[in-house]
């Protein structure tokens, strides 16, 4: 069980799981109202530590500089959701739900805050088990010296964040904090592309020569000169002579030749966004309180 002697060891440091996963780093240790125990640890999930999720650190260990717990990571980033109030404590509502989620037996928690509880009544004031604030029985509250043995006023904030963030006691300085806002991105698919190929088919003209023959009847005269031939048939009859006529046809065939080669790419264009968000900002102002004795004094002068 981790003590309180080591909360300045463990804030701001690593979680890590029982597999040794990282989860992410201890924020604030929330403490038990009647135990003074602490009880939980949120741990700064996510890109950039944007969400904060609360563990049980009853079972967990301190190892070396991180603080190692016996839930999965998944689990741990899967916890509810919780609302912490404006004085800082969980609602015993809201701590209720979160020990179901972890498996933990919430009559049991409740028997061992009694028990502590007797247990400091037992051995008198400026003990550890009868915290000076409020808050339900087993519900994690106070924070930081809440419950320090005597004790006249108790921080009520119910976690102890980051070093640097507490009172020593003699201290009397006052740490103003605020929240920064850090913006990253992430990538996201936004849709598909894909190269589809079909077939149309288009009509095509072309002009091509043909030629053709055709029959065409010359006749010439009888003369010296092709007499001798003219005579070599016989005299009278009947006779035939035929020629064959040719013409050419236009044939279409096709043939498929490659014509160019297609492909997609990806181009990266960079633009701007304005992103944004809400930040919290301490603020301290300066109250001066006069007695009754002082405003009389001043009014007779």
């Amino acid at each position: 069980m981790i003590t309180r002697e080591e909360i300045a060891d463990l804030l701001d440091h690593p979680v890590y799981d029982g597999d040794g996963n990282k989860i992410g780093d201890a924020k604030h240790v929330f403490f038990d109202d009647m135990t003074g125990r602490p009880e939980w640890v949120s741990v700064k999930t996510g890109m950039f530590g944007s969400n904060e999720s609360f563990v049980p650190i009853r079972d967990a260990s301190l190892v070396h500089d991180h603080l190692e717990v016996p839930y999965r990571k998944d689990q741990v980033k899967g916890a509810p959701n919780v609302d912490v109030d404006a004085g800082g404590h969980l609602s015993e509502a809201e701590e209720h739900r979160l020990y179901d989620y972890y498996g933990i037996n919430w009559d049991s928690v409740l028997s061992e805050a009694e028990r502590t509880d007797d247990i400091g009544r037992a051995e008198g004031p400026g003990t550890t088990g009868t915290a000076g604030t409020a808050g339900a029985a087993g519900a994690a509250g106070a924070a930081g010296v809440a419950g320090t043995a005597g004790a006249g006023t108790a921080d009520t904030t119910g976690r102890e964040s980051a070093p640097g963030r507490r009172g020593m006691p003699g201290d009397d300085a006052m740490t103003r904090s605020e929240e920064r806002m850090h913006v990253g991105v992430e990538e996201h698919e936004v849709g598909r592309a894909r190269l589809r190929k079909y077939v149309v088919t288009e009509e095509v003209e072309q002009t091509v020569p043909v030629r053709h023959e055709e029959v065409r009847v010359e006749r010439e005269p009888i003369t010296d000169a092709n007499r001798d031939e003219a005579m070599a048939g016989p005299d009278l009859g009947e006779a035939e002579h035929e020629v064959t006529l040719h013409e050419e046809r236009a044939v279409v065939e096709t043939e498929t030749v490659p014509v160019e080669r297609v492909r997609l790419t990806t181009e990266e264009h960079i633009e701007n966004e304005t992103v944004r968000g809400r930040i919290r900002k301490e603020r301290i102002e300066a109250e001066t309180e006069r007695t009754a004795e002082d405003d009389t004094r001043r009014g007779r002068e």
